[in-house]
C-alpha cells in the first residue's frame, strides 16, 4: 500500500483560535481552512502537516489521524476483510476526497483518504 501522508487530527471548538499558534508559533502554512478542519503546512516540508477539526459540528466521529493512500478502495476492502471495524462508510465527499474511518487495535480512528483525481 502506497501512503502520501499521515496527519495528526487534533479536536477543538474553534479551528480558527489554533492560528495564531501554528502559524505565528510554529511557522507553519495554512495549506486548507474549511472553516470547520484548517490543516496547516510546513513550507519548507509540505507533507509534514497537522489538522484542527471541530469535530462537534460534524456527524461523523472524530478521526484522530489521517493517512492518504493510492488505493482507499484496496484499504477499504482490507480492512473489512480483516474484520477492522469501519466507523464511517466509504464515502466521496463533496470537497474532493474519497474516504472511510476505521478503528485501529488501540482504539484510534483512522480516516483513510484518497484525493479524487
Amino acid at each position: 500500500m502506497s501512503v502520501s501522508r499521515i496527519v495528526p487530527n487534533i479536536s477543538t471548538a474553534d479551528p480558527a483560535a489554533s492560528k495564531p499558534f501554528y502559524e505565528g508559533v510554529l511557522g507553519l502554512d495554512t495549506a486548507m481552512d474549511m472553516g470547520w478542519i484548517i490543516t496547516f503546512a510546513s513550507p519548507s516540508n509540505p507533507m509534514a502537516q497537522v489538522s484542527v477539526v471541530a469535530s462537534a459540528t460534524r456527524a461523523e466521529p472524530h478521526p484522530d489521524i489521517s493517512v492518504e493512500v493510492a488505493d482507499v478502495d484496496a484499504c477499504h476492502a482490507a480492512a473489512q476483510r480483516q474484520g477492522y471495524s469501519i466507523v464511517y462508510p466509504l464515502t466521496d465527499e463533496p470537497w474532493g476526497v474519497r474516504r472511510f474511518f476505521v478503528r485501529d487495535p488501540n482504539g484510534a480512528i483512522v480516516n483513510v483518504v484518497s484525493h479524487n483525481r
